[in-house]
């Protein structure tokens, strides 16, 4: 199996540092990368939204994901720890190929559904920067940013990791100064801590906060950034690493809860104070910040954060969908063409949505993809729950009780609020479309079928701990290994063409059969007559042929071999198999051409096409 992330896997050094203070800052790194995830684009959309709607009423829903996500975040990170596989090549070594790649849909979902919030928040803040360069132009432009990941990769994981870091400080430290400037309300804040929703809109935003904040592809992500780190295999060394990561994702995305909350507490004390309730749009955002932060200040340090946000989220991307295409596919294509086929596929519904309903509609756009990502999250965290519950799996690291306990709890909360979420949206949409047999026999089945898989995966592991090994298995169970010391081949067929390599066949075949076994040196006569006419066409080429035959049979019976001359007529292709199969050969030796790939293409291989053709054994000299 290929290691996950392979370029950069166990490229870290831990063990040469003697004090736990450097060890430490050794492991630090793969949960910021991580935390950008919790700050991205999509976020802003659904903070804003939720604090201009309802206030400071859904911090709770921040703070509870926020739990959430530093619970199975260090689920996530135990498993690569532990077993040296991310959660995507644990599936494939567990799930049957069907269940696999269901997943592994549903994971390119969410993977594309965070990229479309990069590619519009990105936009946006280009957008802001540079007011004469449109949103729409900005969606063309973040093509570009898909090449930086490449440059930085070739530098190193430790420098990925302080670029995305930098990113990350320069978010925190805008929106430290805008809410410095706001000025919100401590008391009021505390309240939203009390859990509630006020009507069925108020749990859309918060299906989309949980969505913004505990991602799925963070999930697969986590795990393999974690084998980054290379150190000592022992049970010692393992329970540091996982203890060191574990404060490593607690210290990066508290940091994240930071920002989410400031943006969420700044839309409350800015737009919701002063009567704006429906503040869906980014840019708009920015606008009613003006007065607050001046006209110069507000665009600059939104842009800022904006930009920095987008391009941090999409490194991060671009890595999860490398991570499950190689763990659920075992497909491996060069990093620059998944970005761009990543990118290209979310630029196509920014692009029609801006250009069909202009500018405005960026923000429920951004709302709805983190709604797509909290309806996948069920399908990468139940996997995860299992996996590091799982003794067999984990050995004497498996998760405690109370850690099961907790996992099952907060990914039910997830499940029965998406649950709530699709039934509501469904009975709406049956109601209100002037199609409802489309809706019954397209989407409702659709969503059924999600439904029932998501209840294959979560109760299938509880009755049968572990699919059969053939389903575990990338390749068929291998066969038990026969030795044969006695010389197996009594009758060789040696395919000849009268070129140099006819040499090296022979002596090939009569150093494997020696004088006990029959040879049959065949010869296929190609002219058009006798493709045509077969073996009643006779011409000068079929004439020196069979001559030339002649001349190897008896250079063989001087030397004490038992050779038989056989000239067939027509396609190489099918003519050898047929010739091989009449006269009952046990092993068939070609010589190899040396044909170019163009020559190939055009006439295509013989070898290729006679070893699909042939029931026995073929040997390429």
């Amino acid at each position: 199996m290929r290691k996950s992330l392979e370029e950069v896997h166990q490229t870290v050094q831990t063990h040469r540092h003697s004090s736990s203070i450097r060890r430490l800052f050794a492991f630090l790194g793969p949960a910021y990368m991580i935390s950008v995830g919790y700050m991205d684009p999509g976020n802003w959309a659904t903070d804003i939204a939720g604090g201009s709607a309802f206030g400071y009423s859904l911090i709770w829903v921040l703070v509870m994901s926020n739990l959430i996500a530093i619970l199975l975040q260090s689920h996530s990170a135990r498993l690569g720890i532990v077993t040296g596989k991310d959660l995507a090549q644990a599936g494939r070594d567990y799930y049957p190929p069907i269940v696999n790649f269901f997943l592994y849909v549903l994971a390119e979902i969410a993977i594309i559904a965070c990229d479309l919030a990069e590619v519009i928040g990105m936009a946006i803040g280009i957008h802001l920067l540079f007011p004469k360069i449109s949103i729409l132009e900005g969606v063309f432009i973040t093509v570009l940013d898909s090449f930086l990941l490449l440059f930085l990769m070739n530098k190193g994981i430790r420098k990925l990791e302080a670029f995305i870091i930098s990113l990350v400080g320069i978010i925190a430290i805008c929106f430290l100064i805008q809410i410095f400037l706001a000025k919100p309300a401590v008391v009021e804040i505390s309240k939203g801590l009390v859990p509630g929703f006020t009507n069925e809109y108020a749990l859309y935003i918060a299906i989309g906060i949980i969505g913004a904040t505990v991602m799925p592809h963070n999930l697969y992500l986590h795990s393999s950034l974690v084998q980054t780190r290379s150190f000592r295999r022992e049970h010692f060394d393992i329970r540091k690493a996982i203890r060191f990561n574990v404060i490593d994702s607690s210290i990066a995305l508290n940091l994240a809860l930071f920002v989410n909350a400031a943006i969420l507490i700044l839309s409350s004390a800015v737009f919701f104070k002063n009567g704006f309730y429906q503040i869906t749009e980014i840019q708009e955002a920015h606008r009613l910040l003006q007065p607050l932060l001046g006209d110069y200040l507000a665009p600059k340090l939104f842009a800022i954060a904006l930009i920095a946000a987008g391009q941090s989220s999409t490194i991060t991307g671009t890595l999860a969908g490398q991570i499950v295409m190689e763990g659920y596919l075992n497909i491996r294509i060069r990093p620059w063409i998944r970005r761009l086929i990543t990118r290209l596929i979310a630029i196509v519904p920014a692009f029609f949505t801006i250009w069909l309903f202009g500018d405005s509609a960026t923000g429920n756009l951004l709302i709805l993809s983190q709604v797509v990502l909290s309806l996948q999250l069920g399908f990468a965290v139940v996997p995860l729950i299992h996996f590091v519950s799982d003794v067999r799996t984990m050995g004497s690291f498996v998760i405690p009780l109370w850690q099961q306990i907790l996992s099952w709890l907060a990914v039910s909360i997830i499940v029965s609020l998406n649950i709530k979420f699709v039934v509501g949206f469904l009975a709406e949409l049956i109601t209100s479309t002037s199609n409802p047999l489309f809706v019954s026999f397209t989407i409702i089945p659709i969503c059924i079928f999600c439904f029932l898989m998501l209840l294959h995966i979560t109760a299938v592991p509880f009755f049968k701990k572990q699919y059969q090994a053939s389903k575990k298995r990338i390749h068929r169970q291998a066969p038990v290994l026969k030795i044969h010391n006695d010389v197996p081949y009594k009758h060789i067929a040696v395919a000849i063409d009268y070129s140099p390599s006819d040499t090296k066949a022979i002596n090939k075949a009569l150093s494997i059969g020696n004088k006990q076994a029959t040879y049959y040196l065949i010869h296929i006569v190609e002219s058009m007559g006798a493709i045509v006419y077969g073996d009643q066409f006779f011409d000068k080429e079929r004439e020196d042929d069979m001559n030339q035959l002649d001349q190897y049979i008896a250079t063989l019976h001087r030397e004490g071999f038992n050779a038989i001359p056989i000239l067939g007529f027509g396609d190489p292709k099918t003519a050898i198999p047929e010739i091989v199969e009449k006269n009952s050969c046990d092993l068939l030796i070609m010589g190899q051409h040396k044909h170019s790939f163009l020559k190939d293409l055009i006439l295509g291989t013989v070898i290729e096409s006679v070893r699909h053709h042939i029931k026995i054994p073929l040997l390429i000299v």
